[in-house]
């Protein structure tokens, strides 16, 4: 299965950390070598990095492994290609536009057969099925909303509406921002840890590497780190529980709406299937 990284902050926050782990799954530490990228917001903007070839061997994700790109939102994806050729436009995390903000989606999972109508307002560039989905999603959010970005509440049941109905399609783990907040569904597996005073002193557990944050913190510093799998061998990550969706604002969980949000202990040893 494909990897996702997602960060959320309440002050811009460089991910080189977290992203030294990530990138050593991409052909290194695990089997995902068909492509890998990242986004950063910074205000309205969004820088994007892109690379098909595998992040352990990337020079672009050499660099972008110490360069500290300070950002309040960020989502990163290393692919393992189910549907689309590894080529760069099958590559996640993918942008688009609506209501006068970037939006940024990557995907985790296989959506058999998902061939939804699009008005023609978003097509997919590449084939691969992520694209197809997000596409439908920003349709049908546009459809939904025609006046503009509706409350963060509104804008989350649409979202968990949409997410079950594209998730009874297949596998459907995604991360998704509008630069403000970073929403995380999990159909099958992800977990995320909330960082902040005291801070801890993290090990990777995909790289020999190890920081005291607050070394490199503020005590009013706080950091949400959301991944597939937990990135640190000696913290306590959190499980997202399946059929969930999380807002994250301000660099934690905000409860929205009526949905469940409540993540469990994340065991430290997973077993893939």
């Amino acid at each position: 299965m494909c990897q996702l990284l997602g960060m959320n902050c309440n002050v811009p926050t460089d991910i080189c950390f977290s992203f030294a782990g990530f990138r050593a799954r991409g052909g290194l530490t695990d089997h995902h070598r068909d492509g890998w990228g990242i986004a950063f917001f910074e205000g309205k903007g969004a820088r994007v990095f892109l690379d098909p070839s595998p992040s352990a061997d990337s020079p672009v994700a050499e660099l972008v492994k110490h360069y500290p790109i300070r950002s309040l939102n960020v989502i990163a994806h290393i692919r393992k290609a189910t549907q689309g050729a590894v080529r760069l436009e099958n590559t996640h995390p993918f942008q688009r536009e609506l209501w006068g903000r970037y939006w940024i989606f990557a995907h985790n999972g296989n959506l058999k057969g998902f061939a939804p109508a699009l008005s023609g307002r978003f097509l997919p560039v590449g084939n691969t099925d992520s694209e197809r989905a997000f596409c439908h999603l920003l349709d049908t959010l546009a459809q939904r909303f025609p006046a503009g970005a509706p409350a963060a509440a509104e804008l989350h049941a649409a979202l968990r509406a949409l997410a079950s109905e594209i998730g009874a399609q297949g596998e459907f783990n995604f991360l998704l921002s509008d630069g403000d907040w970073l929403f995380a569904h999990c159909s099958s597996r992800l977990c995320y840890i909330v960082r902040q005073a005291p801070f801890p002193v993290a090990h990777l557990a995909d790289e020999d590497v190890t920081v005291d944050f607050n070394q490199v913190t503020t005590p009013s510093d706080r950091v949400a780190v959301i991944a597939t799998t937990p990135l640190t061998d000696n913290e306590a990550w959190r499980q997202i529980p399946p059929g969930n969706l999380l807002a994250f604002h301000d660099g934690a969980p905000v409860a929205l709406g009526a949905t469940a949000t409540v993540a469990q202990d994340y065991p430290r040893r997973i077993t893939d299937e």
